[in-house]
Order: structure tokens, then sequence, then C-alpha cells
């Protein structure tokens, strides 16, 4: 049985020393050292042999069998490397490199991000909350009642009647302030719904409120705020002007505009020759808010605004249609 396991073993590394393709090498292993295979067979014989013999025929057979799977591994990698080689050598070389395709982020989520990061480095904190709101944080805790008409502003999706999906980001001012005591600094970016569709406006959007409570805060605070964010988020200096108007949550409220940063203020097409675009909404957070989380109104006093991602992002990039956003033309979106 020793010689026919030698025989058995100088016929195996011959035959394997001839091998030249890849496909043949299972062929190999099977007629070898497969089940059924040659040296499977000798093994079989074990039992047939004078027993003070077995112990040595059987480790010689299978340090046998481990050399030869040994081999074969290594003459695996022989023939991948060649056969690498030979592919690489027919190919021209001279061709340029396929580039493979790769992904990017959509310019909302873009603008998201730099937005997010630029109140960041103000020290502001970023906080979410659900899309799917009580009726109570989404209108009656911001100072707007049931019978309040600023609610058909917002074009409400209700789910019951006090269910809803948001309509804006600024229900996260009472839940942070329900939990927190001021100082705060928070802002708070998400998806917000409302039933409204035409060239600036869809049914889902992107907006970042944000909202500053602590003593002795005023509206110069608020406005040395904005400047440092548009200043920074359109990498240049431009004009602010701070106009009139009413939010039920903030006391007193303003629209905010930029110089148009296509004309730089002189007047075009964009701004309808005024030389301002509306950016974002802002003001004092109304006593009545304080009220509804139990802080002191005579004590603290604090400022909020809130701008929606998709505007940010039609102003910094010139974009006319609101709706290219979520058309998915890859035409559009490989521009960013």
């Amino acid at each position: 049985m020793e010689a026919e396991l030698f025989r058995l073993q100088n016929e195996a590394e011959a035959s394997l020393a001839a091998i030249q393709q890849g496909e043949e090498l299972e062929l190999f292993r099977i007629k070898y050292l497969g089940r059924k295979g040659l040296l499977t067979g000798i093994l079989r014989k074990l039992g047939e042999v004078a027993a003070e013999e077995r112990p040595r025929l059987g480790q010689l057979a299978n340090q046998f069998k481990q050399d030869l799977e040994n081999k074969l591994a290594i003459k695996a990698g022989e023939l991948a490397a060649a056969e690498s080689t030979a592919r690489v050598s027919a190919e021209d070389l001279t061709l340029p490199g396929r580039m493979q395709p790769f992904g990017k982020l959509h310019p909302v989520s873009q603008v998201m991000n730099e937005v997010c990061g630029i109140f960041e480095s103000l020290g502001f904190a970023v906080a979410e909350g659900p899309d799917v709101e009580l009726d109570f944080y989404n209108f009656e805790a911001l100072n707007i009642p049931k019978h309040h008409p600023a609610r058909d502003m917002h074009d409400t999706f209700y789910v019951s009647d006090a269910v809803l999906l948001r309509t804006h980001t600024s229900p996260m001012q009472i839940r942070a302030m329900e939990k927190e005591k001021p100082p705060l600094r928070i802002i708070a970016p998400g998806k917000v719904y409302r039933c409204d569709s035409d060239i600036t406006h869809t049914p889902m959007f992107h907006q970042v409120e944000g909202f500053l409570v602590d003593r002795r805060v005023s509206f110069a605070d608020l406005k040395g705020v904005l400047a440092v964010f548009c200043r920074k988020m359109f990498e240049k200096d431009l004009d602010l002007r701070f106009r009139p108007s009413f939010f039920p949550f903030t006391e007193p409220s303003a629209e905010v505009d930029i110089a148009c940063v296509i004309c730089g203020g002189s007047g075009c097409r964009v701004c309808k020759r005024t030389g301002w675009l509306e950016i974002l909404g802002a003001g004092m957070i109304d006593p009545e808010v304080f009220k509804m989380v139990d802080y002191d109104p005579e004590e603290y006093s604090g400022f909020a605004f809130g701008l929606g991602i998709e505007r940010i992002a039609m102003l910094k990039y010139g974009i006319d249609d609101i709706r290219l956003f979520y058309e998915n033309d890859l035409r559009f979106l490989n521009q960013f």
C-alpha cells in the first residue's frame, strides 16, 4: 500500500504540473481528492493491512493529501495570475479609462447640509421632530387657535381633527422648549407638507426653523445672525431688508429680503426690477408662545426664523421652476 501511495503521489504531481487551464483544476481535484477519487480509494484499503502498520500508513496518506491540496491552491493562484496578465496584454492600454458612474447628493440635500452647517458654526444645535404632527404643536401652541385665519394660509393635509402632516417645522419650538429651559439655540430641519403645487410650490418641501431663547435677546441679534447666514450661504456681502409682516407666533414679525443675487440689486427680470428677493420670514417670539411652555416672558425673550430649502437652492443656483427638483431628470441633477 505504501508503494501505491508513492506511485499515486508521483502521478498526481506530474498531472498537476501539466495543467494549463484553470477549468482543468476542478477535474483534477475530483479525480484525486474527491469522495470517489483515487486517494480515497486507497484509504479505504487501510482496513486490509496489519494493525501495527495502519497508524503509519494513515499518517502518510493524510500528509500526501495535505501536500496535494497545498500544491493545488498554489497552481490555482499561478493560473489566475497568468490569465489576468494575458487578458491585460490583449487589451489596448492606450484607450482612455472607463469612468464608473457614481452617485451625488441631490441639490436639495446639498443645500440643506450647507444651511445646517452654517447655523451649527454659529452654535445652533440640530433637532428633528415627527412629520405626522398633532394639531396642538402645529397650530394651537404657536398661537394659532382653530378660528384663526392664519390656518387658511397653510393648506393643511389633515389625518384627523387632531392629527395632520406638519405644515412647518415650527412645532419643534414647542417640543424643544417643553423639554429644556433657556438658554436655547436650535435649528429644526425637515420635510413639511401643504396642499399647494405650481412652479414655485410643491405639496412636500423642506424647511429649516431656527430659534434662540435667552435673557435680553433683541431684534438686533436676529438681524446679526441672518446677516452672517446670508453672507456665508451666498458667498458674498448682500444687503438685507426687513419688511413688516405678520406671523401668529412672532411679534414683531418681518419678511426678510436680500439684494438680488443675479443683478446685485440693480434690477432684473428675476427680481422683477425691484432689486430684492424674498428669502425667509422671522421675528421675535410672541409672549403667548412662551406662556404655552411655562417660560416667563418678562424674564426671557427670543427670536425665530424659518426658511425654505428649495427657495434657497433656487436663488443660489438660479433655478426658475421648483418642479425640476423632483422630476429626476439626470441632465438637471448631474449639474450639481
